[in-house]
């Protein structure tokens, strides 16, 4: 019978890690390297990819190793293909409110007040794209949330999460999903969204998002204070008085 290694027996494969450890790896990596001496930290010592080390003092810190940093280099190209669709898509839905004569940000976090009553929670709209009308008349602003949607999965994600689309309602007169030609159709939206396909040669207006009188709190103005607005494109900022013609 051959023996068996007791610093290997029940060790996990590479392969097996999930996400909780891909972050703690990233977790330990930004950090001093204090061990929390959990499960996730057992797996990945036994892996690997972490080696423990010991100062002159006795106290125990954890490195990173050699095979750790490819799978922290592994993990960040993956990210960095799935994202670039979508980074893509924002920009390209960005350009198009600059067009149309507003200002814009990305990536914004807004707090917003969903529910009824003894239900009520503050949650974050994070809209990929919010804009604002160019204007000094705060009557006249118009907020428009823009969701991005580029693969099928994120989309059902998103669906299954009602109180993140209602935080978006809360903070846009307007608002609207994007997604990439292929991963869904307007009938899988809920009505009070509206759907934009985004196709090679344009944004097609799949169903109109209905328009509500939306007065900005206070403290949506403080974030949009503190954020900085998308950069303006010379090329793609349309005369401010024109008319809109261009569908949020």
């Amino acid at each position: 019978m051959t023996p068996v290694d007791a610093t290997t027996a029940g060790a996990p494969g590479r392969a097996s890690l999930g996400a909780m450890h891909r972050r703690r790896l990233r977790e330990i990596w930004r950090s001093a390297g204090w061990p929390c001496q959990d499960i996730i930290e057992v797996e990945l010592l036994a892996a690997g990819l972490l080696q423990r080390q010991r100062d002159a003092d006795g106290r125990e810190t954890l490195r990173v190793t050699d095979a750790g940093i490819a799978v922290l280099a592994a993990t960040l190209q993956k990210n960095r293909a799935a994202r670039d669709p979508h980074e893509a898509l924002v920009a390209r839905v960005a350009r198009e409110m600059q067009r149309a004569g507003r200002v814009v940000w990305r990536g914004l976090s807004l707090r917003a007040k969903v529910g009824l009553g003894d239900d009520a929670a503050w949650a974050m709209a994070m809209p990929d794209v919010f804009s604002i009308r160019h204007t000094t008349v705060e009557d006249y602003v118009e907020p428009v949330a823009h969701e991005i949607k580029v693969r099928r999965a994120d989309l059902l994600a998103d669906l299954r999460r009602p109180e993140k689309g209602e935080a978006y309602l809360q903070m846009s007169s307007q608002c609207w999903y994007v997604l990439r030609e292929g991963i869904g159709s307007a009938d899988e939206i809920p009505g009070a969204f509206g759907v934009l396909s985004a196709r090679e040669a344009a944004l097609e207006v799949l169903r109109p998002a209905p328009r509500r009188p939306l007065k900005l709190p206070f403290g949506a103005w403080m974030a949009l204070a503190r954020a900085a607005p998308e950069p303006l494109d010379d090329e793609a900022q349309g005369w401010l008085g024109a008319p809109d013609d261009t569908p949020p």
